[in-house]
């Protein structure tokens, strides 16, 4: 704890980040992260709901890390304490999300796509995800979905109706991982998380979704952090090794 930074913050997206999309963390960037944790604070901010992110990075993920952010923030704990929790339900009303659910479904069952599966809407604390294949589709399916998106546009095409459709409920749509996309209030986006994080002076986020429309953006751009696109979990440690712990030598 003496060597770290004081007000210095790193905050890690988890899909495509820490870990390949859905898939575990590897035992060497545990490994890693168990150094940098000695340089500076650490945190996670994730889409995902606690479930999810604990599959990913460990039962004990809460504990691991100083700060984990699920669903944006909108669940948010300190060393292993929940601070905040946040609920959809409670601000947009049964009413709003019935229309808004059904409507999705709609188009969902009008969608032609090669496979459907399970699971199209799953309801979270604070957000909405919304899958066009369904959740309940394999590492195969889910792959090979993401490879007939990027030609064909569904998730994004998708995104642009309903976000005409349901304007006047203010909400944002954001893609991310491979087979869905989030649906949340307008700045319940991975900035949410930053209200947590007011006695830092100084927030390091890596993404890899970090292009407008990706689940990453806005925390990306935020004018309290310093953004770092990264291309896979590997590049990651490579890209903190080389801002965190080379500068930290040098400072010794």
């Amino acid at each position: 704890m003496a060597g770290r930074k004081l007000g210095l913050i790193a905050l890690f997206d988890v899909d495509g980040t820490l870990t390949a999309p859905r898939k575990v963390i590897t035992p060497r960037m545990l490994e890693f992260f168990q150094e940098l944790w000695k340089a500076v604070t650490v945190g996670v901010v994730g889409g995902s709901d606690l479930v999810k992110i604990t599959e990913q990075l460990g039962k004990s993920a809460v504990n691991d890390y100083d700060y984990v952010f699920a669903e944006n923030g909108l669940v948010a704990y300190k060393n292993g304490d929940l601070i905040g929790q946040q609920s959809l339900k409670a601000f947009l009303g049964d009413k709003k999300l019935k229309e808004f659910i059904n409507y999705t479904l709609h188009y969902i069952g009008d969608l032609d796509i090669p496979i459907k599966r399970g699971t199209f809407i799953e309801f979270r604390s604070g957000m909405l995800n919304v899958s066009p294949i369904g959740r309940n589709c394999s590492q195969e399916e889910r792959d090979e979905f993401e490879k007939y998106d990027k030609v064909h546009n569904i998730r994004s095409k998708m995104v642009s109706v309903l976000r005409e459709k349901f304007a006047h409920f203010n909400l944002t749509f954001s893609i991310g991982g491979q087979i869905s996309f989030d649906v949340f209030p307008e700045g319940w986006d991975k900035t949410y998380c930053l209200r947590y994080l007011e006695d830092f002076s100084e927030i390091h986020f890596f993404g890899d979704k970090t292009y407008k429309g990706g689940n990453d953006y806005e925390i990306y751009e935020s004018h309290r952090t310093v953004g770092h696109t990264v291309t896979s979990p590997e590049d990651t440690a490579e890209q903190c090794t080389a801002i965190f712990m080379r500068k930290q030598a040098g400072d010794a």
